[in-house]
């Protein structure tokens, strides 16, 4: 799964072309509709023109969520160190 990682991105952002592809809206309004419909995070600016992060539109294109390669919270394990006594 790496891989997808290695692929060159354009921009951190959809086009406006390639959102209205994903949607199939044209208008910003109709393609936060259908993301909130869809269930797919995004952004609005302050344009209203909703922003989908490239890498996340091709993780949930290829059907994968976020968070299931989101990295779990690291904790030390204090129990392998050794203290010094003096």
């Amino acid at each position: 799964m790496t891989a997808i990682f290695e692929l060159p991105l354009p921009s951190e952002t959809l086009a406006a072309d390639e959102l209205a592809e994903i949607t199939g809206a044209l208008t910003s309004r109709g393609q936060a509709e259908w993301l909130a419909a869809s269930g797919w995070r995004y952004h609005t600016n302050r344009a209203g023109r909703p922003i989908v992060g490239r890498m996340y539109a091709r993780l949930k294109l290829a059907g994968i969520e976020a968070s299931a390669i989101t990295p779990q919270a690291w904790q030390p394990d204090f129990g392998k160190l050794h203290g010094r006594t003096g």
